[in-house]
């Protein structure tokens, strides 16, 4: 499976402190609104920190992306990874596959040990 770039999403209380800690280890901000979610680079590492939208820190893939948001020439769309992954027996929640054809969707596994798992997709 092609998964796409990988980041970590990660639940803050307070975006402004969490921010200015990720700047002082060398991230950039590059998305966001800064106040509820907001997307860090520092090289290749991508970091979301993410205020009131998530109960815990996910383990994201972004299907179509490569590096911190730019698209992927060729990828495997989201709909055929949330269908392999039903295939292989895993569990799907917070599925939006079923919604669209095609284009932007996600959905959510969750590994043994309670880790989350978020495969989102934003390009078509």
């Amino acid at each position: 499976m092609q998964l796409g770039a990988f980041s970590v999403s990660l639940v803050v209380q307070d975006m402004a402190a969490s921010r200015e800690f990720y700047g002082k280890l060398g991230f950039a901000m590059v998305g966001g609104d800064g106040q509820t979610w907001t997307i860090l680079l520092n090289g290749t590492t991508v970091i979301g920190l993410f205020h009131g939208m998530f109960e815990q820190n996910i383990l994201t893939f972004n299907p179509g992306w490569q590096g911190a948001g730019e698209a992927a020439a060729d990828f495997t769309d989201v709909r055929q990874l949330r269908e392999d992954a039903t295939q292989a027996g895993l569990p799907v929640t917070a599925d939006t596959t079923q919604e669209t054809p095609s284009g932007p969707a996600s959905f959510m596994i969750t590994d043994p040990d309670g880790n989350t798992i978020l495969f989102d997709q934003h390009v078509d």
